[in-house]
């Protein structure tokens, strides 16, 4: 009899060799183990979706309900330094033993249907938060939607963030067709919210055909504010005098707005008051998602991966102080548009330091430094300045010549991939 692994490390380990695959689109074969582990949740569950702006959506979701005194489980992916970070209870990541008896529940009723890692570590998440007695579940959707292992689940409330250029070898190759996949979250006569400022025509067509309760920023939800304090409109909910999310970036109050928007679609089941909203914004934190670490020279930390989320992190930078030069400590996958993401960032980087990632479908630095001769930077500015254009073979190699070169004064900004800003921040930390 096969021995079942006891530490997250060996399951994690036994996982990535299971399937031919790492993503595998389609609900089939994790909905039939979903069946057999007798999956069902007794409180309102919230999908959240979407090409960027997910995580920050999520974080705001859990800190407010928190607030609120309620018993929260949250979903997200990936993690950045230890896997269980995918899964919170009441704010804390679960431990090693529950992981360990989640997985072998799944195990337990697999049979012979072959799952990716990423399926059955939802599955094990989902049938944790559904054995926890909570008072609200909120998910984030890992890739598109209509086929993300997590759409097995019917919520109550499902927000679309943005939809935007990415994963297109899985989602389509325009905006109409990555929305229709977005759009595979709502469900027919519950709540579907979409904060994207000019939202698919796809998107829009599929949530009425299906009879979704189609809220739309601009016309069901807004939001207006000056300098100190800002304020939400629903369809019959008012919140006036709302401090700022203690989350830096210029697309934070889109994200604030569907937050809310879900919770004024929650009310009668999951109330929260004007303080409690306040303080979960105040509270609310969310590690690499324009992340400015204390100290100097400046540090940036950002997940930026796609073009639109480069193009946020370029705005962010324009809104900082004055810094004399700008480094970049810069990863990223092959498969993504790094063109697209250097067509945003090039005018406000200096010098970059360009790394190797471990994974086989990292782009090398090779790779990047090809990328941005491609994009018209090269070895000297336009005023002829020196440019340092560097290659590493790892992040924390990078991030280390990068602080060795910065003055006092200037920033640092670490982005693209997960692994990028992991590789720092484990740096850090062991520093």
């Amino acid at each position: 009899m096969d021995t079942l692994p006891t530490s997250v490390a060996h399951w994690l380990a036994r996982l990535e060799s299971m399937h031919p695959k790492a993503i595998d689109m389609g609900l089939a074969r994790v909905s039939a183990v979903a069946r057999r582990l007798g999956l069902a949740f007794d409180c309102p569950v919230i999908t959240v979706g979407g090409t960027n702006g997910k995580g920050s959506t999520c974080a705001m979701l859990e800190s407010i309900l928190m607030q609120g005194g309620y018993r929260v489980g949250l979903y997200t992916s990936p993690h950045i330094l230890r896997f269980n970070e995918r899964a919170r209870i009441l704010g804390v990541p679960a431990g090693d033993d529950a992981f360990c008896a989640a997985f072998a529940q799944v195990e337990a009723v697999r049979g012979d249907e072959s799952l990716t890692y990423f399926e059955f570590t939802t599955l094990a998440i989902l049938k944790m938060f559904a054995d926890a007695r909570l008072d609200a579940v909120i998910l984030e959707v890992g890739l598109g939607g209509r086929l993300d292992a997590v759409n097995i689940v019917d919520a109550d409330v499902a927000i679309v963030t943005s939809v935007d250029m990415d994963h297109m070898e899985y989602l389509g190759d325009t905006r109409e067709e990555i929305g229709f996949e977005k759009a595979g979250i709502y469900r027919p006569g519950r709540t579907a919210i979409c904060s994207d400022p000019s939202p698919p025509a796809s998107l829009v067509a599929h949530a009425e055909a299906i009879g979704a309760d189609l809220w739309l920023f601009g016309r069901d939800f807004n939001y207006a504010g000056d300098r100190q304090q800002w304020n939400y409109g629903g369809r019959s909910l008012r919140r006036h005098s709302l401090a700022y999310p203690s989350l830096r970036g210029a697309n934070q109050l889109l994200n604030a707005s569907a937050a809310l928007a879900a919770l004024e679609a929650l009310r009668d089941r999951l109330p929260v008051g004007a303080q409690e909203v306040r303080s979960g914004l105040v509270l609310v934190e969310l590690p690499a998602r324009f992340q400015v670490l204390p100290g100097r020279p400046s540090v940036i930390l950002d997940v930026a991966h796609n073009p639109h989320a480069a193009a946020t992190l370029a705005q962010n930078l324009d809104n900082m102080g004055f810094h004399p030069y700008t480094l970049a400590v810069f990863g990223a996958m092959a498969d993504k548009d790094i063109a697209g993401v250097l067509s945003h960032l090039k005018d406000r980087i200096d010098h970059w330091y360009l790394t190797d990632l471990p994974l086989h479908r990292a782009a090398s630095a090779d790779m990047l430094a090809v990328a941005l001769a491609g994009a018209g930077i090269e070895a000297r500015d336009d005023e002829g300045a020196e440019r340092r254009i560097r290659r590493f073979a790892t992040p924390e190699a990078a991030y280390a010549a990068a602080r060795e070169d910065a003055g006092e004064n200037d920033r640092i900004v670490v982005f693209g991939s997960f692994l990028t800003v992991a590789g720092v921040m484990s740096a850090k930390s062991a520093g």
